[in-house]
This record gives structure tokens, C-alpha cells and sequence, in this order.
């Protein structure tokens, strides 16, 4: 009698434990995501803002250096690394490394700098970085330990995407799956998905639109369309792997011949402005906006795009301007999609649609969070095909990835232990 009395006590603290352990997260989950929120609508305004003007004033482009010997300087006085970056906040997940809450107004700023003065970068980046920041200071304000830090993190992260992007499920699970590499983190999963979706109201009620695309024909499944996509995968995975190369180089090239930061980032943002003046376009300054919706549209794209974006995301990013990589990617996919669809006979904006999600996967190496952000962007359509690309990207790219920080864990060609970083 004593022991099944023990026994019902036990179980009972067990049910009470996972209570009380559900209502914690989604407490901290709501405020770390209505900070997100709030931070998330007020950054993308801020960045669109930026955009909108250099657009209006394309002379705004002539003082990039300037705009780079700035954002220099904020890291200096702020005591910052020039390497405090997206890969700081990824490997603080799996270690006792903090992310500075300096950080946050310092990248917040760069980012809109490298926007108003046409440097080719993202968003995202800065993104990650400030949800970091917001997910480490609530971890802090309620005192939790060093593993429940890690998964409050995680929700700044998950939050801050949300925001930025509208797609609160890619959010969530590419905060859980970004870290490593074959492992899941699905203790993370409540207070992500929460985190999430708070940001993505909030933002809304601010009324920024979540970004949603509308694509053409497409194919039904057959073993001719699953051959086209995975053409498609294929060509993804390659120039993932040359985007991938082309930011190491262009950042270990830069190191070692300009030594001096102010120096460094001045001769990027000159290259630049010699380069657009060149093509006599601002099609590859900036986000690139513009390009990605005429993909959807059956727009003016030419073949060289991809190569062109790579080449001014690159420079911008190795020679010390800040902001993120994977809104240039989505760049560079939908247009390198929409070109293999007119060789491989596919609709051009559905192929669009396929090179986006499968070069995003290429070079962040998270197929489960591509695939989610196949159905929030282009409303589920196609979505066995668009798996079909994603898995031959994700295969083919090999241990390649934009965060170095990255852990790969698990091979991607077999059952097998690896635990390196990403190149």
C-alpha cells in the first residue's frame, strides 16, 4: 500500500512538473516575443524606411565608404569584435559564450547604414543577432541556468525571424534545426513556436504584411517533373556552394591585404560604387526587392543575376558592412530557378518558387525549416516537388553553409558521427 501510494506521488509530481515547466516557457515565450515583435516591426520599418530612400536619392550610393568607416566606428566605441556576428549567437547555444546586449543597437544601425547607402545585404542577419540579445537579457531577467538560457535564445531567435518575415513555422523550426546539424533541439519547440507566433501578431497589428508570393503552373507529380526539380536541386546545391566560397574568400582576401578596418570597409564600399556605376544599375544594391518579386511576376530576369548578386553580396559583407545573407540568397535563388526553368520546360515563377527554397536550404543546411518556408511563402502548392529539390540540395552542398558556427553532427551520406563545422 505504501509503495503505490509513493508511486502515485511520484507521478504526480511528474504531471505537476511538465505544468509547470509548459507555463514558464509559454510565459517567457510571450514576453521574449512581444520584445521581438515590437524590436522586429520597428527594425523592418526602419530598413524598408532606408530602402525607400536610397531609392528616391540613388546618389546616396557615392557615400557607402563613408556609411562603412560609420559602422567601423559604432563596433569600436561599442568595444565590439568586427566578428560579433550571427556566428556568435550560434555557438553560444552550445557553449557559455554571452551575446552582448550592445550588440543589439549596434548591428540594428550598421544594418540600416549598409541599406541607406546600397551595400548588398539582408536583414536577417541583424535579425538573428537582436533576437539573440532579447533572448539572452529575458534569460537573465528571470535568472534561468545555462540549458534554459540556450532554449531562451533560441526563442529571440525564433521571434525576431518571425517578425522580420512573417512565417512564424520556419521561424520556429529554423531556430531549432540552424544549430547543429542532425540534431533537433525539441525541448525548444513550445517556447519557438509561441515566441513566433506573438512577433508575427504583433508586427501584423503594425501592419507589415507578411511576405507571400504567387507562382504559376504548377506541374503535377511525376517521375518527368520530379527529374526537372531535382535539376533544379542540383544547380542550387552548386551555387550555393560558390555563394558559400565566395563570402570566406571574400572576407579572408580582405583580411589579409587590408589589414586596417577603416581601411577595409572604405575599399569595399569604393568597389561597390565602381561596380553599379559600371552596369549603370542599382539592381544589385540593397535587398534586392524589386528582382525577387518580377521572378514572380515574369519579370526582366537575365541569367548573369545570380553571379552578379553573389559577386556585390560578397564584397559587401567580406570587406566589414552588415546585415544578412539570406535575403541575398533568396535572391539569388529565384532568379537562378527562374533561368533553369526555362531550360528544364517548368513554369519560370514556379521554378523561381523551387531554386528559392532550395538554395536557402543549400546554404543554411535545414531542409525541415525550407520546406516549411515552401508552404508559408507560396501557400503549400507543389509541396512533394519542392521536397524533392530540397533533398538534393541539401545532399549535394556537402558540409558547406553561410555560419561557420554551424555544427554539421551527423554526415549527410550516411548514419555517421562528424561533428564539424560548417565551411
Amino acid at each position: 500500500m505504501g509503495q503505490a501510494k509513493t508511486k502515485v506521488k511520484h507521478k504526480l509530481h511528474r504531471v505537476f512538473q511538465y505544468i509547470a515547466s509548459f507555463l514558464k516557457w509559454v510565459f517567457i515565450a510571450l514576453i521574449t516575443g512581444a520584445i521581438g515583435g515590437g524590436i522586429g516591426g520597428l527594425f523592418r520599418f526602419c530598413v524598408d524606411l532606408a530602402t525607400k530612400v536610397r531609392t528616391a536619392h540613388e546618389f546616396l550610393i557615392l557615400f557607402l565608404p563613408l556609411g562603412g568607416l560609420l559602422i567601423v566606428l559604432f563596433y569600436k566605441i561599442s568595444k565590439l569584435s568586427s566578428e560579433a556576428d550571427t556566428n556568435l549567437v550560434i555557438k553560444s547555444i552550445r557553449s557559455e559564450e554571452k551575446v552582448p546586449l550592445r550588440l543589439a543597437p549596434v548591428i540594428f544601425l550598421s544594418t540600416v547604414i549598409t541599406q541607406l547607402f546600397g551595400g548588398s545585404a539582408g536583414r536577417e542577419g541583424a535579425a538573428l543577432q537582436l533576437g539573440g540579445c532579447i533572448g539572452e537579457q529575458v534569460g537573465d531577467l528571470f535568472k534561468l541556468d545555462e540549458k534554459d538560457m540556450h532554449i531562451c535564445v533560441l526563442c529571440g531567435m525564433s521571434g525576431l525571424f518571425s517578425a522580420l518575415f512573417g512565417t512564424p513555422l520556419t521561424a520556429t523550426i529554423f531556430a531549432m534545426e540552424v544549430i547543429s546539424v542532425g540534431i533537433f533541439y525539441y525541448s525548444a519547440f513550445v517556447p519557438c513556436i509561441v515566441s513566433s507566433i506573438v512577433a508575427w501578431s504583433i508586427t501584423t497589428l503594425m501592419g507589415l504584411d507578411p511576405i507571400k508570393f504567387e507562382i504559376g503552373s504548377i506541374p503535377t507529380v511525376t517521375m518527368w517533373s520530379v527529374i526537372k526539380v531535382a535539376g533544379v536541386g542540383i544547380g542550387c546545391a552548386v551555387v550555393g556552394i560558390i555563394f558559400c566560397l565566395a563570402l570566406r574568400w571574400a572576407h579572408k582576401y580582405a583580411e589579409k591585404f587590408l589589414k586596417n578596418e577603416y581601411l577595409r570597409v572604405a575599399v569595399g564600399g569604393v568597389i561597390i560604387v565602381l561596380l553599379t556605376l559600371i552596369l549603370g544599375s542599382t539592381r544589385y544594391n540593397g535587398i534586392g526587392a524589386d528582382v525577387i518579386h518580377s521572378a514572380f511576376s515574369y519579370g526582366d530576369i537575365k541569367w548573369y543575376d545570380p553571379f552578379l548578386k553573389i559577386l556585390f553580396t560578397a564584397i559587401t559583407i567580406g570587406f566589414g558592412y552588415k546585415g544578412g545573407e539570406i535575403i541575398p540568397t533568396l535572391f539569388i535563388g529565384a532568379t537562378l530557378g527562374y533561368t533553369l526553368g526555362g531550360f528544364l520546360g517548368l513554369d519560370p515563377t514556379f521554378a523561381a518558387a523551387v531554386g528559392m527554397v532550395a538554395l536557402f536550404c543549400a546554404v543554411v543546411n535545414c531542409p525541415m525549416a525550407s520546406l516549411a518556408l515552401s508552404v508559408e511563402l507560396f501557400s503549400g502548392g507543389g509541396i512533394v516537388l519542392f521536397a524533392v529539390a530540397l533533398a538534393v540540395s541539401f545532399m549535394l552542398s556537402g558540409y558547406y553553409g553561410l555560419y561557420h558556427g554551424q555544427k554539421i553532427v551527423y554526415s549527410k551520406r550516411r548514419a555517421r558521427f562528424v561533428d564539424r563545422n560548417a565551411k
